[in-house]
């Protein structure tokens, strides 16, 4: 044998020698497993965090309609040392009776006199954007002018308006208001010029630009995010709001309908749950509607998944319960609440839905009934609800709860009832440390494939501790998450549905962490964590296939080999015909792997690869660093239906292997 023979043959052996201790990451590509739900990955909003009044919704005045229990919380008195007036809230006469306060401003004229308003936490705004101001306004003495003004942080004037000619009877008066910088932190002067006085209601300040350009609409840039995820279905309203503290302060979505004067504001529960976070002004205006909540699903292309209210309050707070032979009303509320999102025009609520201008059904496929509910109260009241809405709509599917905790005894009854009753869906939940989703990551594994389907509706990954305000979105927990999603992946036959919660966050009003979007008064950040939901949604695929990781942890040169932490999970995207490879490394070392597609499927020698990694666990993206850890895409070159492949310390990898 020549020596360059003998060099061959020997780095065979060795080759063949590293293959039998290496990790060995193997997809039956011939194989094809359950189809995966077009609707798998989605989203869950909740008003928690400002997410909707200060956040989504695009409205910069709070307290727009001096309905908050301190009438002026928002609003502050602006009175130079010349000027001469008073301020007062009043109920008489008022512009509608859901929302009767206003304010009256009594100017003597002596010079400009009047209020200001803080926004919530400032007003974000910016150079080269116009800005709708509009306030019901009603004279009722005098002929005093208003002047409407724009002031930065620092105190600079960015624009002013005026109004005048205001009649005696309520009616809505306009100003367009153009900033000569961008501040985050400005505020709205409303002020009386000369002597007279004026009613003042719905005053309010909106963005022209906003999602779609909707007049009153949502704020674009977090839209925009939110449509970058490409998620499957949106759950909302919540969470927590959904039950309230009490029933009295529970969500009912009839009332967030029709003109915005004409929905009574709430107490946000968030406002007082927390006495570490407490927001005093935290207040629900619902300009974020049951129907701008189906309009963004649409927008967006995610089915609609609205809860409602099974007659039970947060068992956290009051527990308070609506007697079983009281609860009719709310199981109309929930068949109204269909006939509104797919009724034909020619039905009661079918006809509200065209009325508010869209007279093309909204396709609601699912519901869920109570959000967090445990206990035989909620069992029973569950069935009365199942009853009913499989009488008259079977096609609607009913997602159960299942308890906040995915394995205590609550969630043991819950399911044992829940299968019995032959439930659709049963939502389960976790706010776990990040060693809770590795170790779970095979779960599902052992589920009764015949029995209800799995709805992860709620999951976080906490860096320190549940409620503990020190939880970061690193990118640690975002790696955990990742390989649990994994687990789910491959069990597409059990776990229909998975959504990361809460979604938004703003940076100087939050109540609880982690959360998948911050955002403060001009910008959105995206998460690590936010990205692997967007990998996961992005690259979904239509068919599971099975997948096998084989470790041979054994001895190796005389020293032991710790097992790897590769997680993986494998599908087909018909379209394409493409297998879609997605692999978590979360080891704090690299790991190499054999990679064997089980399969007459030919591997083109390029594959399209997204990797998501940063320089250690603890990093994270920060409004000053805001791609920190972020995917980055690039080409292998090598790739066939065998090929070896070095995974990075604390990463996600996608690849998209392509036919020949």
């Amino acid at each position: 044998m020549n020596r360059s023979l003998q060099a061959a043959s020997l780095a065979a052996v060795l080759s063949l020698s590293a293959s039998a201790n290496a990790v060995t990451i193997e997809v039956q590509a011939d194989r094809p497993g359950a189809d995966i739900n077009p609707a798998m990955w989605g989203i869950f909003f909740e008003d928690i965090n400002f997410g909707a009044d200060g956040g989504l919704y695009a409205e910069l005045v709070k307290n727009r309609s001096f309905e908050f229990p301190d009438p002026l919380t928002g609003w502050s008195k602006i009175s130079p040392s010349l000027a001469r007036g008073r301020l007062s809230i009043r109920d008489d006469n008022p512009l509608n009776a859901a929302n009767p306060h206003y304010l009256r401003i009594e100017s003597e004229g002596s010079a400009p006199f009047g209020v200001v308003n803080e926004g919530f936490r400032g007003m974000g705004v910016r150079k080269g954007e116009a800005y709708n101001f509009s306030a019901q306004v009603r004279r009722t003495d005098g002929s005093a002018a208003l002047r409407i003004e724009l002031y930065g942080s620092d105190g600079t004037l960015l624009d002013s308006a005026r109004l005048e000619d205001f009649s005696s009877d309520w009616k809505t008066y306009h100003a367009v208001l153009h900033p000569n910088d961008t501040d985050a932190k400005a505020k709205l002067y409303v002020l009386a010029e000369g002597k007279g006085a004026f009613d003042l209601d719905m005053v309010s300040l909106f963005p022209q630009k906003t999602w779609k350009n909707r007049p009153g609409g949502l704020r674009a840039d977090m839209m925009q995010v939110l449509a970058d995820l490409k998620p499957g279905f949106m759950r909302f309203p919540g969470g927590c709001i959904v039950e309230g503290t009490q029933l009295s302060g529970r969500y009912q979505w009839k009332k967030t309908l029709g003109p915005v004067e004409e929905r009574p504001l709430l107490i946000n529960r968030w406002n007082y749950e927390f006495l570490h976070r407490p927001a005093p002004d935290y207040f629900q205006s619902f300009g974020l509607g049951f129907f701008e909540f189906f309009q963004l699903c649409e927008d967006i292309g995610a089915q609609p998944l609205p809860i409602v209210n099974c007659g039970m309050a947060c068992q956290f707070n009051s527990a308070e319960l609506c007697p079983m032979d009281a609860l009719n009303p709310y199981i109309q509320d929930a068949l109204d609440l269909v006939e509104f999102a797919n009724g034909p025009v020619t039905t009661a609520w079918g006809a509200k839905r065209a009325a508010l201008g869209h007279p093309e059904p909204f396709n609601l496929k699912m519901m869920g009934v109570g959000n967090e509910q445990w206990g035989p109260q909620y069992i029973e009241r569950y069935e009365k609800f199942s009853q009913a809405l499989k009488q008259k709509y079977p096609e609607i599917k009913l997602i159960a709860a299942a308890g906040p905790d995915p394995g205590d005894d609550r969630f043991k009854f819950l399911w044992s009832k829940l299968r019995a009753l032959n439930a659709d869906i049963v939502d389960e939940h976790c706010y776990s440390q990040p060693a809770w989703f590795l170790a779970n990551t095979h779960r599902y594994d052992t589920y009764d494939r015949n029995g209800p389907k799995v709805f992860m509706g709620e999951y976080a990954a906490q860096s320190a501790y549940t409620l503990s305000t020190k939880n970061r979105n690193n990118l640690e927990t975002a790696i955990a998450e990742a390989a649990y999603l994994t687990g789910l992946e491959r069990n597409a036959d059990v776990v229909r549905m998975a959504s990361y919660a809460p979604l938004f966050a703003h940076v100087d009003a939050w109540q609880w962490t982690s959360d998948l979007i911050w955002v403060n008064n001009l910008t959105v950040l995206p998460t690590a964590n936010y990205y692997v939901q967007q990998l996961f949604s992005r690259n979904r695929g239509d068919i599971a296939l099975p997948t096998d990781i084989k470790d041979d942890a054994s001895q190796t040169s005389g020293t032991t080999r710790k097992p790897s932490q590769l997680f993986a999970s494998a599908t087909r995207e018909t379209s394409s015909g493409e297998i879609i490879l997605k692999v978590v490394n979360a080891a704090h070392s690299t790991t190499e792997a054999e990679i064997n597609l089980e399969t007459t499927f030919n591997v083109a020698g390029r594959a399209e690869t997204i990797v998501l990694t940063g320089a250690t666990g603890s990093a994270m993206n920060t409004f000053d660093q805001p791609r920190k850890v972020a995917p980055v895409d690039s080409i292998i070159q090598d790739t066939s239906n065998a090929f070896r492949h070095t995974f990075p310390a604390n990463s996600m990898t996608v690849m998209r292997l392509k036919p020949k």
